[in-house]
């Protein structure tokens, strides 16, 4: 029989702690959030539907973006035991510089429209926390502002070859002159993609008023505050916008592009020239042959082939045959800590992370993206610790085994 008393009033006391209560509503929703995809549902709730969506969705069925997340949820880790993971090393090496943590934040196009700190907050973020912060072709922040924003740390930048070509030598050379140390030189948009969440809302560039965009605003009053009261969208390659993102790409983009702009792009580069949006090996050797200082596997979050092959599923068969040659990077699909330690345990030297910044971007501008760096540096620390791994070095595919849903036929 348990031996039952009145409760002492001393007792009741110290069980009754009250946390202070934080009266920042943008510090107490980040706080909140303990996922990526915490960050989504806040950014969903704040940001206008056409805008959230333009950032969530990706090509057609979205297919390619759904394989991609779920082959790194089919990942099983194989953790040691009995080592000492008192202190745990996250450094990366990559493109000839370093990154405190094993990921960086991938280029994003239109970003100002998810939330108006835009590029600065990302470029800032990314120099607090010691990691490389990409800026995209179809930015909506300077080369020049970027740098402001992040003058010390790594900037790199990311190249679409226009139609008009001298668009895209200038910008090449604005980053150059900008300090920036990498250009990522992207192949896998001769077209755009057929992003139908788009067309179905109706998202333009800039955003136009109608009936339904007044009337999803009417909940998120802050975010068009913040749009018709801060300076007008400026894009880094664009002088002019109007009509669908797909229709500026389209506009934009030149289907003709070929291994000779590769080479043209090389000689005018003075940094770490690399090659995103790659597919298969077979295209990873010739680039290697080329002399690329390295490629991103890449299907483009999802947003132009729909059904493209799932960049993880690709990572250890690419690192097998090039890996000892150039670095290999990935991205697509990335919402945990654990999905960076599984990519770069199969081999890749680093990941770049995309949707989960725009997430906190939306979330909480900058200190949203702050927000977002933490959570996945905690997941990535206290994954390696389970696995009982010190350093980034000492991942191994041994650690990992991919659970493959989709196997080809004979």
């Amino acid at each position: 029989m348990v031996k039952r008393q009145f409760p002492k009033p001393g007792e009741i006391l110290e069980l009754m702690q009250f946390k202070k209560p934080e009266f920042d509503g943008r510090k107490r929703r980040l706080d909140r959030a303990l996922t990526i995809h915490d960050l989504r549902d806040i950014a969903k709730r704040r940001t206008p539907k056409a805008a959230f969506d333009y950032t969530d969705g990706s090509a057609e069925g979205e297919l390619s973006l759904a394989r991609a997340r779920q082959a790194f949820e089919d990942v099983e880790f194989h953790p040691s035991i009995l080592r000492d993971v008192s202190n745990v090393d996250t450094r990366a090496e990559i493109f000839g510089g370093s990154s405190a943590l094993p990921f960086g934040i991938a280029p994003t196009g239109f970003t100002r429209l998810m939330q108006t700190e835009g590029e600065t907050a990302g470029a800032s973020a990314a120099a607090a926390a010691g990691i490389p912060f990409t800026l995209s072709t179809l930015g909506t922040t300077s080369i020049e502002d970027v740098k402001a924003a992040n003058p010390d740390g790594r900037n790199w930048f990311q190249l679409y070859v226009m139609r008009q070509r001298e668009i895209s030598y200038g910008l090449v050379e604005r980053a150059a002159a900008a300090g920036f140390d990498t250009l990522m030189f992207t192949v896998d948009t001769p077209v755009a993609g057929a992003r139908l969440r788009d067309k179905r809302n109706g998202f333009s560039i800039p955003p136009q008023l109608s009936l339904g965009t007044i009337a999803n605003a009417i909940p998120r009053p802050w975010w068009w505050w913040d749009f018709l009261t801060t300076p007008k969208l400026e894009f880094a390659s664009l002088s002019t916008t109007g009509g669908t993102v797909g229709e500026l790409l389209d506009s934009a983009m030149d289907p003709s592009i070929s291994f000779d702009d590769l080479e043209v792009i090389r000689g005018m580069w003075p940094g770490k020239l690399v090659v995103k949006g790659v597919q298969n090996v077979e295209d990873s050797k010739k680039l290697v042959d080329l002399g690329v200082d390295g490629i991103i596997l890449s299907n483009h979050g999802g947003r132009q082939l729909d059904r493209a092959p799932i960049p993880f599923h690709l990572l250890p068969e690419v690192v097998r045959e090039v890996g000892h040659h150039t670095e290999v990077v990935i991205d697509t699909g990335i919402m945990n800590g654990a999905d960076i330690v599984a990519s770069i345990a199969l081999g890749a030297k680093f990941t770049l992370v995309g949707r989960a910044y725009l997430y906190g971007l939306m979330a909480g501008g900058r200190e949203g993206v702050d927000r977002m760096i933490a959570i996945l540096s905690e997941q990535v620390v206290r994954t390696m610790k389970l696995l009982e791994v010190a350093s980034l070095e000492e991942l191994t595919p041994a650690h990992v085994t991919q659970l493959r849903r989709l196997v080809p036929r004979d």
